[in-house]
């Protein structure tokens, strides 16, 4: 299938270096709506007037900076300044397809959409500037079983929401798009109030609004240079002379690496081509008497929609066709690009376009008016870098958006709530400015970027593991050996971590499934040896911070709201809040020394947690040191009954019940190997960690197995970790707490000291959520489900009614069923309170049940000395 169009095509191709005028953006933009034409003043008499002091300069003046600039503004903060290099909307936005959508596989992600268009809709009436904003809905075309699974996998998730969203008929998709040709059309997520909006219009009106709020913008405005002072406040640098800030957000799109550079710094991101091409007019298009809704195809890989009375059409294509602009990359964006394009190329997406054309036939009948292929920003995740940056105090990052049109008011949103509160309104970890360290280096951004690139329309499995660019140089002492033992490997921020163990008859590898699949069985017998014997598991990633000085008693005294261990050796778990009382990070705290601090927390949260501590030492100007050790120490955790034996054979030290307690630690050599151990475990069963040198790791667990051996010693992975830790009633970070939610729904009363003498952070916040009482709080399900289990984020129903969400789940080996964490009013508490959870499309009762399922071993041991005393 050639076709005309393709033809056609070949023989308008964008010439390379072509500059954008008003004819291609109006054609372009022509179906949204009108616009002001009047540019921004760029006269030399407002460059006169420019302010050489501000509380918050924005660089850059696409739709994400200009979003944040209307936000600060709108909310009251005075003195907001915008310097754009060249005009508005120069970059990506004024080339971007303007696609708009309620809908993301990510929930915390849904609220930045969420926020976005509620902001759209009022945008026009607030400024007088139409937008262009289309709201025909969208349709997500499904045309396999697995994407029927996958459908259905996400409708569990949407249902506690804000937005509408219904599983389609394939008669019910026709309905609503006459063009479509059905063959092997299964059904369709259909979004309501989804759509598109002219990112030009929208940028102007944006700007209008901050302007009207109090807001300077500032252009032709390039800034050639920055200084932080010793206060944390930063001098701008322009052509027309230095502004002083309080605060600088960098939204730079394809510039950021540049603009970061000036400041030593650099940010995982490379600008790929993205193409799309517009029609002229289409006949069965024009005879439509409404605009049908934005169809996606997800296993061609595109979106189509109307553009006027013809359609626009962009594809994403696979990683070895997509083509990256590596040059910029490595020597910088060529000076004066701003609103120019690349040289198309169809026939990178001509597969893309051939299978569109078979979906909507009529497609093949246009000609191409246009061919847009322009520089979009991608990060190896494909998503932002958003927040303040760590070790750059009073620097925030608004960069790499992929999606900046429908990012753009609602991460302005985002960011002027965080900067003016002190803490971002609801999570965002996915989007965390520091979330790549230097493990995530050019070569690994060239590889992931392509395959996220044309990973765009892949199917979005529980527990998805993608492999480009691994393993990176994060990897335990103890990984090949692990490897050859069948560990089956998990990416966690770099680093690679078994999830599970094949043995000798296991169907190894991963098998990615809406159901359950391959580890199932595997992951029963790790849990059941480490409830009988013991079993080793690799906790390397943990990310590990010693804070010390004069005042590190006082200031992680004011960041826990738990008490210190008062004794050196001593170890605690503690919650650090948010000023409005949320739970920012889960730190487990071992006292060192005198003022001395070795703190433990996730992988996924290491520098969110450490910018958080670094950030109040600052602010509080305390004398206080944070190293981040995390890749110079490996960690094994050794757990089960049988675990002590295992110790007691390798080292001379007393680890005997009155000799090694629970929650201390101390310095050991086990197996000739210098450890610090701490006796806990995430499993809540009998059991240490050993920190230790990471060039270290492959000897210990040689002699851990070895001695382990005549007891039966088994690796187990983070699949049965976490089986083991919902049963013991363990929250986990990112899950059961985060910032969305406070400590005491999350079950968290036991760690929160509200009489400790502390003026803890986030104190008086939560005495006042205590004093006003909870109205939901988080409990335990056992669930009647088949074949499938929950993992988190599924609705939960009573009566044909939402009344909750699912945290976190999985199969629990001690009751042989499905078990959930799940948040629930106070009025569905009680032990024996039946509800219903949605899972791939059913509906299975479910029942609260007492938690903990299981005690930990500490507590049993308790039980059984109380049960001999009486």
């Amino acid at each position: 299938m050639a076709s005309r169009l393709l033809q056609l095509g070949k023989l308008n191709q964008t010439p390379r270096g072509f500059s954008a005028n008003t004819s291609l953006a109006r054609c372009i933009s022509c179906s949204r709506g009108t616009w002001n034409t009047k540019e921004p003043e760029t006269s030399g008499d407002i460059k006169k007037r420019w302010k050489d002091k501000a509380e918050t300069v924005i660089i850059g003046g696409g739709a994400v900076g200009v979003g944040t600039a209307y936000n600060l503004a709108k909310a009251g903060m005075k003195d907001v300044v915008l310097l754009e290099k060249s005009e508005l909307t120069a970059g990506s936005t004024w080339h971007a397809a303007g696609l708009t959508t309620y809908f993301h596989p990510g929930i915390n992600v849904k609220n930045v959409h969420y926020r976005s268009l509620k902001m759209f809709d009022q945008l026009e009436e607030e400024t007088g500037q139409a937008v262009g904003f289309h709201k025909p809905g969208s349709i997500r075309l499904l045309s396999t079983p697995t994407r029927m699974d996958e459908a259905k996998y996400q409708m569990a998730r949407q249902g506690w929401n804000k937005a509408y969203q219904k599983l389609l008929t394939p008669e019910e998709v026709q309905e609503l798009c006459p063009i479509i040709n059905l063959d092997g059309v299964l059904g369709g997520i259909h979004t309501t109030g989804d759509g598109h909006i002219d990112p030009y219009s929208l940028t102007q009106a944006l700007a209008i609004g901050a302007r009207k709020y109090g807001a300077d913008i500032y252009m032709p405005a390039p800034v050639i240079g920055m200084k932080q002072r010793n206060d944390g406040t930063w001098d701008v640098v322009t052509n027309e002379g230095t502004i002083h800030a309080q605060r600088v957000v960098n939204a730079t799109g394809f510039w950021a690496k540049e603009v970061f550079q000036m400041i030593g710094r650099d940010i995982p991101m490379i600008s790929a081509h993205h193409q799309y091409m517009v029609t002229s007019t289409i006949p069965e298009v024009k005879a439509l008497k409404t605009e049908f809704p934005v169809m996606r195809d997800l296993e061609g890989s595109y979106y189509l929609r109307m553009e006027r009375d013809g359609l626009l059409c962009g594809p994403y294509e696979k990683q070895h066709k997509m083509k990256l602009q590596n040059e910029w990359a490595e020597n910088g964006v060529p000076p004066g690009f701003g609103k120019e394009l690349f040289e198309s190329d169809l026939d990178r997406i001509q597969d893309h376009l051939e299978i569109a054309m078979a979906r909507f036939p009529c497609l093949a009948e246009g000609n191409i008016q246009s061919v847009v292929s322009g520089p979009i920003t991608y990060t190896p995740d494909l998503m932002p870098m958003v927040g303040p940056v760590r070790g750059l105090h009073n620097y925030w990052s608004a960069c790499g958006f992929s999606y900046g049109i429908i990012h753009s008011a609602g991460i302005g949103e985002y960011l002027k709530d965080w900067i003016m509160d002190g803490e971002p309104p609801y999570d965002l970890i996915e989007m965390d400015a520091d979330r790549y360290g230097d493990w995530c280096d050019y070569d690994y951004q060239k590889v992931k970027i392509s395959e996220s690139y044309g990973f765009n329309n892949a199917i979005g499995w529980p527990h998805e593991e993608r492999f480009g660019g691994r393993p990176t140089k994060r990897v335990s002492g103890a990984y090949q050996q692990m490897k050859d033992r069948g560990a089956d490997y998990g990416f966690h921020s770099g680093w690679e971590q078994p999830h599970w163990f094949a043995l000798e008859g296991d169907e190894a590898g991963y098998k990615p499934s809406f159901h359950r699949t391959n580890w199932h069985g595997p992951v029963g017998r790790e849990y059941e040896t480490v409830m009988n014997k013991a079993g080793i598991i690799d906790l390397t990633p943990f990310a590990k911070f010693v804070v010390k000085g004069p005042d590190a008693t006082q200031l992680m005294d004011v960041l826990l709201a738990n008490k210190l261990p008062a004794a050196i050796g001593g170890c605690s778990v503690g919650h650090m809040l948010t000023p409005k009382g949320k739970v920012y990070a889960e730190l487990t705290i071992t006292k060192t020394a005198d003022n001395e601090y070795f703190c433990i927390t996730g992988a996924g949260s290491e520098i969110h947690d450490l910018r958080w501590i670094e950030q109040k030492a600052f602010e509080m100007k305390l004398d206080v040191k944070c190293s981040n050790v995390t890749e110079e120490q490996g960690v094994l955790g050794l757990a089960g009954p049988q675990s002590r034996d295992i110790m007691a054979a390798l080292t001379d030290s007393d680890v005997s019940e009155e000799g090694f307690k629970f929650m201390r630690a101390k310095d050991i050599v086990l197996g000739g190997v210098k450890c610090y151990a701490i006796r806990i475990t995430y499993s809540g069963e009998l059991g240490w960690e050993l920190y230790h040198a990471r060039s270290d790791s492959a000897k210990l667990y040689e002699a851990l197995l070895k001695a382990g051996e005549p007891h039966g010693v088994c690796d187990f992975g983070l699949y049965t970790m976490n089986v083991l830790r919902i049963e013991k009633g363990f929250r986990g970070w990112g899950s059961e707490m985060l910032t969305d939610n406070n400590p005491l729904e999350a079950g968290l009363s036991p760690f929160i000291k509200l009489k400790k003498p502390a003026a803890f952070i986030g104190k008086d916040a939560v005495q006042k959520i205590k004093d006003d009482g909870l109205k939901r709080k988080v409990t335990l399900l056992k669930v009647d489900a088949e074949d499938v289990d929950p993992e988190g984020n599924e609705t939960i129903w009573v009566d044909g009614k939402v009344v909750g969400n699912t945290t976190s789940g999985c199969f629990s080996y001690h009751l042989n069923q499905p078990i959930a964490y799940a948040y629930l009013p106070m009025d569905l508490q009680e032990i024996g309170s039946k509800v219903e959870v949605e899972l791939l499309g059913n509906k299975w009762p479910a029942t609260v049940i007492q938690e903990p399922l299981v005690l930990t071993e500490p507590a049993r041991r308790k039980q059984e000395k109380k049960q001999r005393a009486s």
